[in-house]
């Protein structure tokens, strides 16, 4: 979660390379050719949501993208004429600097401590926002030309900044560009989703993150890529998460108690209630939390066209243990009781669901 230089970044995971120092981007093809095209196209989009699940590659594409917009000025230059992706040569001069965080013509909207705050805060400051509007859109004209903002993510903006993004994708300067991660687009104002075009990113293969994992500098072995990605339910993100010699086993355990529901083998779930318990297991039940959302995720998912009779136990139940998970933690209740109850609630749900 920092930067080399010691500074927390929110946006990057311990250990994993931040998406601005990317080279690659793996299963976003289908994204990567819109954008090009509309580029090159004549008909070239100020603005745009990138959209899609969280940890699919978003980000990492955004800063793909602004490479190459920065890079390749001139739409109508051969150079554009020829690519077939948006890569850029590492050692370009635009990438580097990029990379650096010292290209004036980049100016990125995210989460990101201030110099009299010793914690990183939950939302997008509002006057980051406007920053972007008064100081980097309000200057003349970048190199080349081009502007590029990146928001990630938009879910991070509180009311005000979400005012304050629409402001300025309202009223663009000439020759900007606005990419605005998104995890849930859905939910973005009516106005903003309006007057920006709409990329969906996809899941990915477990195959893919596989890939991904295996050619990141440090990455794992193919096997333990492989049971991470089994585990990702198409997020690399995810897949990082549980890549370490204590998590992964965990999540391994818990998932497979997760999948033989609503059977429950009471002697297990007393085990993983007891490894659990206690403030020295911090990380192992944020990990197991962890698990249990994501896995109710893919059975409501999976049950997205079969009505509301089959739905709504999940989404009760899903309720209900946010809900019990935070008195837990805030008022330091048992978590040994928090668990059994937990696998007792989610076996109920799915028997309910299932009939329905």
């Amino acid at each position: 979660m920092a930067r080399d230089d010691g500074t927390p970044e929110a946006d990057r995971l311990e250990g994993v390379a931040h998406p601005r120092e990317a080279d690659a981007l793996i299963g976003q093809d289908a994204a990567e050719a819109a954008f090009l095209d509309a580029y090159r196209g004549g008909r070239f989009p100020h603005a745009w949501i990138l959209g899609g699940p969280e940890g699919v590659g978003k980000a990492t594409f955004a800063y793909r993208a602004a490479r190459f917009v920065l890079a390749h000025p001139d739409p109508t230059s051969s150079a554009v004429a020829m690519a077939t992706t948006l890569a850029v040569p590492h050692d370009n001069p635009v990438a580097q600097r990029v990379r650096a965080q010292a290209h004036t013509s980049l100016f990125v909207v995210r989460r990101q401590m201030s110099a009299d705050k010793a914690t990183m805060p939950t939302r997008i400051p509002v006057d980051l926002v406007r920053k972007a509007v008064t100081s980097f859109f309000g200057s003349s004209a970048g190199e080349g030309g081009w502007r590029v903002c990146i928001v990630d993510h938009a879910e991070d903006l509180n009311v005000q900044g979400a005012n304050a993004l629409l402001k300025m994708v309202e009223e663009p300067p000439a020759r900007c560009l606005f990419l605005i991660v998104s995890h849930l687009p859905g939910r973005l104002l009516p106005t903003i989703r309006s007057r920006c075009r709409l990329l969906r990113f996809r899941s990915l293969s477990e195959a893919e993150i596989t890939a991904v994992l295996v050619s990141a500098a440090g990455g794992p072995d193919p096997e333990t890529a492989c049971r991470a990605a089994a585990l990702a339910a198409g997020s690399v993100r995810d897949a990082w998460k549980v890549l370490d010699g204590e998590t992964l086993p965990i999540v391994e355990h818990i998932r497979a108690t997760l999948e033989r529901l609503p059977q429950v083998d009471w002697t297990d779930i007393h085990a993983i209630a007891d490894g659990l318990a206690g403030r020295s297991n911090d990380r192992a039940f944020e990990t197991a939390m962890g698990t249990v959302f994501g896995w109710l995720g893919e059975q409501a998912r999976g049950r997205a066209g079969e009505g509301a009779a089959r739905l709504a136990p999940l989404a009760e139940v899903w309720d209900k243990i946010a809900r019990t998970a935070r008195e837990t933690e805030a008022y330091n209740l048992d978590r040994r009781a928090f668990v059994l109850t937990l696998y007792s609630d989610l076996s109920a749900a799915l028997r309910v669901s299932r009939a329905g």
